[in-house]
């Protein structure tokens, strides 16, 4: 047996794991293995737990590696071991599922062993589902736009954040982006909190139309994306410590305020975090110390829909919401007025029509 085969049995809080296969490799150019994601995660499980634990996750696996194909897995395995917490989840769908509830290092290291390599946990906590404890919002850079300019919107967010008596905790993404994220008081639905986050996201465009957008059709974006949408019911981003599926194993790494004007995505990876996260510990450490009022930016809210700012479109799995604005890409809308002979802002005021689902399809 090769020690690629060989079954490693690692301990976490009192708990055996095993590892199997423990030298499969997930990183082809970093070289890094199942084992060596499991580690990791031991390493900075306070962290990771901060971020995910106490949450339902959607785990994303990889189990051929990151130049394999990978799923996204909102069920938790049948078969697992009696200590795993899972919770059931109704989605927008109706559909339900249980989903895991890591609560300790001994299921980060479990999930590692399922080539679990992202933590995606829900911004609810497991004994208030419909509650969300945390606003997420997410800066997506468009193509070709570089990171300092990433860095120059979430000073803004700060900012915006700040007049409304928020506090926001920022981290890289893992990948191109950066998440600010704000714990806040359990008192507002998904549907509540995701149009606090779209008037906070409005607010921080109104401040940087050149650099910042909420447009949500692609063919209308420029500069950095503010994806509002993140926060609707059963939306996840990765976690804080998440590692990502990038060739050199990069993670999303939480950072003081401080940090942000020099941060560099690529200088937080599987291994560097472990030397950080020893050195500083968890910048995210007080995250939980003051959770926050929305009122403030469900007041803004009201005043951006009096402007005439109403609903902004929903991710196409949603049921259409009242005062969305037609689900139709834009480009496609002005060429049907352009045959029918009529402008844009008149076919806004049709109904909307749902496209027939497969089984009405016939498919």
């Amino acid at each position: 047996m090769s020690s690629a085969d060989a079954k490693v049995t690692i301990e976490a809080g009192g708990r055996e794991v095993s590892i199997t296969h423990p030298g499969k490799v997930l990183f082809p150019a970093a070289g890094h293995t199942k084992l060596d994601l499991a580690r990791y995660y031991l390493a900075v499980a306070d962290g990771a737990l901060r971020g995910s634990g106490g949450r339902p996750n959607t785990m994303v696996r990889f189990p051929d590696g990151i130049g394999g194909e990978f799923f996204y897995q909102k069920r938790a395995p049948k078969t697992r071991p009696p200590w795993i917490e899972v919770v059931n989840l109704r989605f927008p769908s109706g559909r339900s599922a249980e989903e895991i509830v890591p609560r300790d290092a001994a299921t980060l290291a479990w999930m590692a062993n399922l080539a679990c390599l992202e933590l995606h946990p829900h911004p609810v906590r497991a004994d208030d589902l419909e509650h969300p404890d945390e606003l997420r919002i997410d800066l997506d850079p468009t193509d070709g736009v570089p990171w300092p300019q990433v860095r120059d919107v979430a000073a803004v967010v700060r900012d915006v954040l700040a007049d409304h008596r928020l506090v926001g905790w920022p981290k890289t993404s893992g990948k191109r982006g950066l998440h600010v994220l704000v714990r806040i008081e359990r008192h507002w639905t998904h549907n509540e909190v995701r149009r606090a986050a779209l008037a906070l996201a409005r607010a921080v465009e109104h401040r940087v139309p050149a650099l910042a957008t909420t447009k949500w059709w692609k063919e209308e974006r420029h500069g950095v994306f503010i994806d509002y949408n993140q926060n609707a019911k059963d939306r996840t981003v990765a976690g804080a410590y998440s590692v990502r599926p990038t060739p050199d194993a990069r993670v999303s790494a939480p950072l003081s305020w401080s940090e942000v004007p020099e941060a560099d995505p690529a200088d937080f990876n599987l291994v560097t975090m472990q030397t950080r996260f020893a050195q500083i510990g968890d910048p995210h450490a007080r995250i939980d110390d003051r959770p926050c009022s929305l009122v403030s930016l469900m007041e803004l809210s009201d005043r951006q829909e009096r402007d005439g700012q109403g609903d902004a479109p929903w991710p196409p799995q949603y049921a259409k919401m009242p005062g969305e604005p037609p689900r139709v890409q834009p480009s496609r809308r002005a060429a049907a007025s352009a045959r029918r002979g009529t402008s844009e802002a008149e076919d806004a005021k049709l109904p909307y029509r749902r496209k027939p689902s497969r089984a009405r399809r016939g498919a």
